[in-house]
Order: C-alpha cells, then sequence, then structure tokens
C-alpha cells in the first residue's frame, strides 16, 4: 500500500528532473525589479548609483597683491583719544582770533592802499578838470587889460591863478591855486606857498614856488624826477606865457628846510635877485619823510594870442 507521501507526490520520471532543477534556479534569480550588481550593490540596494560629474574648469585666482597683503594684516589698535586740556583749548582759540584779526588787517590795508593810490586819483582829477574848465571858462567871458597883475572884478586866486606845464614830467597842464593846505593839493591841482614863505608872483620878482602831490590825490608830481637841467617849465595865464629853464635839481632835503624857497634861493646856486621858480613833493615815493626840490629860472615870456597859441617848447614837445 502505497504512503501518504507518495499519494501527495506524483512520481516524476527521471528525464524530467533537469527542468526541475533549472525551476530552482529560477526561483533563486532576484526579482525583476531587482538590480543587478555585486554583492556590496545589492547590501545597499537604497543608495542610489552615483554618476560622475563632468569636470569643471575652475576660475584662475588673482595673485595676491601687497595692497591685499596689506589688508589681511590685521589693523592696529587705535590709541586712546587725549582729550586737550582746558589751558591749551584756550591758547588754540586764542590764535586763531588773532589769526583772523591779522587777515581782517590786511584786507583793510589792502582797500586802504587801492583807495589811497588809485580811487583819490580818479576823485581828485574829475575835481580838478571841473576847475580848470571853470578858469578857462571865466578867462574867456572876462575883460581884458593885457596886464597879469591885474586881478578881475570877481577873480579868487583859490580858483586858480593859471597852469603849468612841464613836458618832462607830465603831459597834462596842472592847474595852479592859492595855498598848500591838504584840502587844495588834495584837489589835484598845485598850489604856491603861502606859508612859512610868501610866493611871489610869476610877473613879480622873487621866487614862484609851487607844491603838489607825488602820489594820491591827483599825483601832479610824481614825474618830477624825470626833470633835467635845461628842460623847460611853462607857467600860462590869461593874457602871458611864462617860459622858465630848469638849472639846478636837489633830489633830498629836509621837509623844514624853507631856505629852498628864498626869493634868492641860494641853496640852488643863484646869488642874485631874478624872477625864479620852485617846485616842491615829497620823496622817496608813496613817503613823506623828504623833499625833492627843482629850480627854474625865467628865460622869457610870450604874449597869448586870441588862439592862446603855446610857446615853442611846448609845440616841440607835443611833435
Amino acid at each position: 500500500m502505497p504512503s501518504s507521501t507518495d499519494r501527495r507526490t506524483p512520481a516524476v520520471p527521471e528525464e524530467n528532473e533537469p527542468d526541475t532543477a533549472r525551476e530552482r534556479e529560477e526561483e533563486r534569480k532576484p526579482e525583476p525589479d531587482e538590480t543587478p550588481g555585486t554583492e556590496s550593490e545589492r547590501a545597499e540596494p537604497d543608495e542610489p548609483k552615483s554618476v560622475p560629474d563632468e569636470p569643471k574648469s575652475e576660475p584662475d585666482e588673482p595673485e595676491e597683491t601687497e595692497t591685499d597683503a596689506e589688508a589681511d594684516e590685521p589693523e592696529p589698535e587705535p590709541e586712546p583719544v587725549v582729550r586737550p586740556s582746558v589751558r591749551r583749548r584756550r591758547v588754540a582759540a586764542a590764535v586763531s582770533v588773532f589769526g583772523e584779526l591779522l587777515i581782517t588787517a590786511g584786507v583793510i590795508l589792502g582797500l586802504f592802499v587801492v583807495y589811497s593810490l588809485w580811487w583819490t586819483n580818479v576823485i581828485a582829477n574829475q575835481e580838478a578838470k571841473r576847475d580848470s574848465d571853470a578858469v578857462r571858462d571865466s578867462w574867456a567871458q572876462g575883460e581884458d587889460d593885457g596886464d597879469d597883475s591885474t586881478a578881475p572884478a570877481e577873480f579868487d586866486p583859490e580858483d586858480g591863478i593859471g597852469f603849468l606845464h612841464v613836458p618832462a614830467m607830465t603831459d597834462a597842464d596842472i592847474l595852479v591855486k592859492e595855498g598848500i593846505d591838504l584840502d587844495i593839493l588834495n584837489g589835484g591841482v598845485a598850489g604856491y606857498y603861502d606859508e612859512p614863505v610868501q610866493s611871489a608872483m610869476p610877473w613879480e620878482e622873487g621866487n614862484f614856488s609851487l607844491a603838489a602831490h607825488r602820489d594820491g590825490h591827483g599825483a601832479k608830481f610824481h614825474n618830477i624826477h624825470k626833470i633835467e637841467e635845461g628842460d623847460a617849465i611853462v607857467f600860462e595865464t590869461k593874457n602871458t606865457w611864462y617860459i622858465y629853464r630848469a638849472y639846478a635839481i636837489l633830489p633830498e632835503t629836509s621837509k623844514y628846510n624853507t631856505a629852498v624857497l628864498d626869493p634868492i634861493p641860494e641853496e640852488s646856486g643863484r646869488t642874485e635877485a631874478g624872477q625864479y621858480i620852485t617846485l616842491t613833493t615829497c620823496t622817496p615815493v608813496y613817503t613823506s619823510q623828504h623833499r625833492y626840490v627843482v629850480w627854474g629860472e625865467l628865460v622869457r615870456t610870450e604874449h597869448v594870442n586870441a588862439e592862446r597859441t603855446p610857446p615853442e617848447e611846448l609845440r616841440q614837445a607835443d611833435d
């Protein structure tokens, strides 16, 4: 009687055994979804297989410069701030104020120089022109007896007695008034001395002595140093041209030396009476420490014609 095992498992012919062995091998094969690989790969199925990235070219790193090296150096620790003492702050404030005062003083001084040497000339020349025109107008309107010593009925010497012409010194004609006070000379004119020595008039024997500014307020005698011996000095009145010749020059003398104004100016070398002219002004330029003196002597006179034709000395200077 066959056993139970025999009934449950039918006999398989031997030629079928190879099929059974093949099936067993297929059972041992991995499932289709499994990824074949090595044992290490099968041991770690969850880790995805890494794919090598394409090699990337790394940018060239800039070379380290000295500046970068210095920047990399640690910064020195700042020194503690030391506040100046109260005394030092006060000294600094005083120096600052003093400096500002010096700057202000310099600006004021500069403006004063501009005023003294330029603006006063502008004002004085304008005033002198008005006065000169007034004198010439009065000459043209007044009656003339041909005598300079006869003053017009309404003549005032402060208005002006005539005009000085010195071609070597200036091209302008200089109005001459009475007196040497600053309020007169500041008007851009020359004045004849009324003190400490009384000047003679051109038509008189003696010394016709004049003064004018050398800088500022018209500076009519600014170029007095250009006069040389033999140069013409002409004084024009209503009726007469008085022609002098420079014969002596004193570049410097004391401002208290009134002997240069004497009727016979012996310091000039003259010892006899005559008709002289003396020009005086300050020296050196831009100071009033000393006096510059030029002496001239009358050589002739000419009557003024209706056209007021200048003498030859002035005509030659104009040519």
